[in-house]
């Protein structure tokens, strides 16, 4: 199994979502199975069909997270010149305004709250740069991309 490396607040984030969907959010699917299944004919029961649909689908993010937090191998941020992960950035596409995100493990990338994985084109093209490097990358769409990194925290 591979390990997925994470920052620390990545590991906590992902920790505590995986608490609330056991022991919070678990039960209450459970309470709620059991107050629609009280209402007769389960074929018809449109609040017992929804309840049994939320469960699976809470259980199967329960079993994904787990699995996230077993191969989960926490990276500390290291306060350097060059990019790595949990690294805040700054750069600029040439002729577009400047742009700041962390960079993360793939696991708590979220490109529109700023947070952009490692193993994405650009987070990977960063990777181990320092700040004034130019760096140019092909996007998804094919397209070939140039930044300058104008600073890394």
């Amino acid at each position: 199994m591979d390990k997925i490396p994470m920052t620390p607040s990545g590991h906590v984030a992902l920790s505590e979502e995986y608490r609330r969907r056991t022991s919070e959010d678990r039960p209450a699917i459970i309470a709620a199975i059991s107050e629609a299944r009280a209402h007769g004919d389960l074929s018809e029961n449109a609040e017992y069909h929804a309840a049994k649909e939320q469960q699976s689908l809470n259980e199967g993010r329960i079993q994904e997270l787990e699995d996230l937090l077993r191969r989960a191998t926490v990276i500390e941020s290291v306060h350097g010149e060059t990019v790595a992960l949990g690294s805040q950035v700054k750069v600029e596409e040439v002729g577009e305004g400047p742009e700041e995100f962390r960079i993360v493990g793939s696991a708590e990338a979220d490109p529109l709250g700023g947070q952009i994985s490692n193993a994405s084109p650009l987070g990977a093209a960063l990777m181990g740069r320092r700040a004034g490097d130019v760096v140019t990358y092909k996007a998804p769409n094919g397209a070939t991309m140039t930044f300058k990194l104008l600073e890394v925290r």
